[in-house]
């Protein structure tokens, strides 16, 4: 088994690396937090690695840190998720953001996941709410509101990650006002933040 690799990276893609380590050029599907983590062709990089071996054909797949890897291999314990799906969810989520929409059982969180439908994410809430409670996480503060989950889905149509419309969506006051105004707001902290 590859647990690691440490090399310097020859070929970026949306959804991979082409790391070269002792002459040899790893091909390791990676998140897109990853990739726009990597810094380009030429630099050095270590990633924590799960080969897929199937009847006929090898697959190596990389994350950033052990923790990361650690989740991947979590995800992968549910029924009816593969190593692709596992992937996707973590490009368009953090590992903590997934853990709070099971420990908070908001699977709608993660249909905003391309790929994941309504059953599917609620079967990923159902098979890892006792295994990340037995963790000892606990769910950081109350569950979303209804509005909340519509700003997060009207910033995601106009193309912002969901990690990206949650942290907007922290931005914003306490107070109750208009949904229209809490999007205004949240696209006013993105072109504040040299997003928009």
């Amino acid at each position: 088994m590859i647990a690691t690799l440490r090399g310097t990276i020859t070929a970026v893609g949306t959804d991979y690396l082409v790391v070269e380590t002792g002459g040899i050029g790893w091909r390791v599907m990676v998140p897109s937090s990853v990739v726009q983590e990597a810094g380009g062709v030429g630099q050095p990089i270590t990633l924590f690695t799960h080969l897929v071996v199937r009847e006929n054909e090898l697959s190596l797949y990389g994350c950033s840190s052990p923790e990361m890897l650690e989740f991947f291999r979590l995800l992968l314990e549910v029924s009816g998720v593969g190593p692709r799906l596992a992937l996707a969810i973590l490009s368009a989520l953090s590992p903590d953001a997934v853990r709070q929409a099971v420990l908070r059982e908001q699977p709608e969180l993660l249909t905003r996941v391309p790929g994941v439908g309504r059953k599917t994410a609620r079967r990923i809430v159902f098979q890892l709410k006792e295994k990340l409670a037995a963790e000892g996480v606990p769910a950081a503060g109350p569950p979303l509101r209804e509005s909340d989950a519509e700003v997060i889905a009207a910033l995601t149509a106009l193309g912002y990650s969901v990690v990206e419309a949650q942290t907007a969506l922290q931005s914003l006051p306490d107070e109750e006002m208009p949904l229209e105004e809490r999007i205004r707001q949240a696209l006013a902290y993105f072109a504040a933040q040299g997003r928009g």
